[in-house]
């Protein structure tokens, strides 16, 4: 048999391959596990403050399809756990961050979480690859940064979340109930904030780490709550702290409390 025919047809066979191959490597570690519903539920409306959770809109993750909407609220207010923080570009499945926005962030911010979320369900898509298709959408302006400032809350009894900027991999089970106002195309020494502050308030802004200083759609400052209103919280999740710490051993608190 003439070997160059041999050779054309390795040739085709590995191109047809290669998408399959691709894909199967793509597909690593992407899918998440689904919690019971009415435990995600609880620990999702539990970022918010009591007065908004009878009216806030509450999504569950899917992880073959992404977030979909379990109630729809009368007040402009969504709830949420994020898994995926697509600025690290990496897919883990041990981040649990139950987070709450108002009107404006449900407009604006949760969009992108959503998304990130279906992309990575579909596993057709890489972390790295998610990452850059987020950036890519903010320059081509298919994601719009808020519009005025806002209000996230993430007042849970306990979460396990990121500790520090992209490239840094670390993560804490934490009780750390807090605020975050939010705001566009700000720094926060603009706003004169110290880091290095014990108490606070910081500043975060995770797309500048990837995008550029002062180019991160949207930024943080981060207010704990008191330690009176902390105390409040962690008693009234007693019972929900049980059943997560039950359902998996990644809601056991770290010996750190807070970052």
């Amino acid at each position: 048999m003439d070997q160059s025919f041999v050779n054309r047809c390795l040739l085709w066979t590995l191109f047809f391959l290669l998408p399959v191959l691709s894909q199967a490597q793509q597909a690593i570690g992407y899918k998440l596990d689904k919690m019971p519903a009415d435990l995600e539920t609880e620990l999702a409306l539990s970022s918010l403050p009591p007065h908004l959770r009878s009216g806030a809109t509450v999504y569950l993750l899917d992880p073959d399809k992404g977030y979909y909407a379990v109630r729809r609220g009368t007040n402009g207010f969504v709830c949420f756990i994020d898994r995926t923080d697509w600025e690290w570009g990496e897919f883990r499945k041990d981040i649990y961050a139950p987070m709450g926005y108002d009107p404006e962030g449900a407009r604006t911010i949760f969009p992108v979480y959503r998304d990130v979320a279906a992309m990575r369900a579909s596993g057709k898509l890489t972390g790295l690859q998610i990452r850059d298709t987020v950036i890519s959408r903010y320059h081509r302006g298919l994601y719009k940064a808020p519009g005025r400032a806002g209000l996230s809350y993430m007042l849970a009894p306990i979460m396990r979340v990121y500790t520090g900027k992209p490239g840094d991999e670390s993560v804490m089970t934490m009780t750390m109930p807090h605020y975050m106002f939010y705001a566009s195309y700000v720094t926060g020494a603009e706003m004169g904030i110290d880091n290095d502050s014990p108490r606070g308030p910081w500043w975060i802004n995770s797309g500048d780490a990837v995008m550029g200083k002062g180019k991160g759609p949207v930024g943080f400052v981060v207010m704990a709550a008191g330690e009176t209103q902390t105390a409040k919280i962690v008693k009234d999740g007693h019972a929900l702290l049980t059943r997560l710490a039950a359902y998996s051993p990644y809601f056991k608190p770290d010996d750190m409390k807070m970052h």
